[in-house]
């Protein structure tokens, strides 16, 4: 069973992030902002997150590229400025970064991370682990 866990930075301070992350064993941060830079945290930004990271033995991987939930291009957005989670779904970029998270958390112990701190209001939990859960099966809890 294949077990993944996230985690928003928010504001949180980096000594903090840092703890939650060694006291659930993670090994690889997987950043999966679409743009990872901070504007009120510049700690987060993402060479100075993958110092801090690399420094406490975590591996960094960038994947906003692919599953960013911000695309620049409006068309994966509707009229309202809403994103259209089914339509960036259906992208080939989108569902390589689904195939890479797979395949590393077969090797890793891993979090996935955005800035949001609450994963309900985040395409953490309403995209990225939407289609994990239909990879991975029914029934199968694969986001903590």
């Amino acid at each position: 069973m294949m077990k993944i866990y996230t985690i928003g930075h928010s504001t949180q301070k980096t000594e903090k992030f840092i703890k939650i992350l060694k006291e659930n064993k993670i090994e690889l941060l997987i950043d999966v902002r679409s743009s990872p830079y901070s504007k009120y945290t510049s700690n987060f930004n993402k060479k100075e997150l993958q110092e801090i990271i690399t420094e406490n033995n975590i591996l960094y991987k960038y994947l906003g590229q692919k599953i960013g939930g911000k695309p620049s291009n409006k068309e994966y957005y509707y009229k309202n400025e809403e994103i259209n989670y089914i339509k960036l779904s259906k992208t080939s970029k989108f569902k390589e970064g689904i195939e890479s998270i797979i395949k590393l958390s077969k090797k890793y112990n891993i979090v996935l991370m955005c800035s949001e701190e609450n994963p309900y209001l985040c395409h953490r939990h309403q995209l990225i682990r939407q289609k994990l859960q239909e990879k991975a099966g029914r029934g199968s809890p694969i986001i903590v």
